[in-house]
């Protein structure tokens, strides 16, 4: 199969294996929200380093900063003071185009809630990222069969999310997020909408997917269940890390 879409992210990515650089490398990042006359620290000082390749969760209670970091991380917010650097490259400084060029690029999502586009079908769900490199037709075909294929979904090809469960749902959610061969995947409560059988069907898929095309999870989660899928485990209580190391 012609993989040319993702020559680039792929030679970027050996670069950064030769190099042995991390995934993730925060130092010193503090975010502060203005709310009414009030300064609401939600992040203070983090220091973190995520390796490549991993599967990384961030825990701890609501209010803790799990999804202020997930947001900096995926250069979805930026940081009041600090340096955040994502597979090398330093990003709390870039203008907002870069940014924006940066996350097409690099980095997928995946959320609870799916987020998938209600009148498109599965297939042009995960076709859409690609549409919006400008991919001739013919290549995203072959594209996202593969992607389908590799969720178990290319009989659901023709099925809206409305006719999908959320286990299937979410697997479509999956495929989207990787049909860009991005170098980094974060999602926030990804199984939070599933029972447990589904939430370890999907975080099993998922680790399956990591394995294959060699891309960096990170994920917050409240569910106890899928911990012991993680390479890494980061707890977060009030905006800062009170504990982080590999999943014993």
């Amino acid at each position: 199969m012609d993989m040319s879409f993702s020559k680039a992210p792929e030679m970027q990515r050996q670069a950064a294996q030769a190099a042995n650089i991390n995934a993730v490398e925060i130092a010193g990042v503090t975010r502060t929200y203005r709310m009414g006359k009030t300064d609401v620290v939600a992040l203070q000082s983090v220091d973190l380093a995520i390796k490549r390749e991993n599967f990384t969760f961030l825990v701890g209670p609501s209010g803790s900063g799990k999804t202020t970091l997930l947001n900096l991380i995926g250069c979805i917010d930026r940081p009041t003071a600090g340096e955040i650097k994502i597979m090398g490259s330093p990003v709390a400084k870039l203008s907002d185009d870069a940014l924006s060029d940066f996350r097409n690029q690099h980095i997928g999502y995946i959320f609870q809630n799916f987020n998938l586009i209600e009148v498109l079908s599965t297939f042009e769900n995960v076709e859409y990222p690609l549409i919006l490199q400008k991919m001739p037709a013919a290549e995203r075909k072959e594209i996202v069969q593969e992607m389908l294929n590799a969720v178990g979904l290319w009989d659901r090809r023709d099925h809206r999310p409305e006719q999908l469960s959320g286990g299937q749902r979410q697997r479509v959610a999956i495929a989207r997020a990787l049909v860009k061969r991005p170098d980094l995947i974060l999602a926030d409560e990804p199984t939070a909408n599933l029972d447990s059988r589904t939430s370890r069907d999907i975080i099993e898929l998922m680790l399956k997917m990591q394995q294959h095309y060699k891309t960096s999870f990170i994920f917050s989660t409240h569910d106890q269940e899928v911990m012991s899928y993680a390479d890494y485990v980061v707890t977060l209580k009030d905006g800062s890390i009170v504990s982080r190391g590999a999943q014993s």
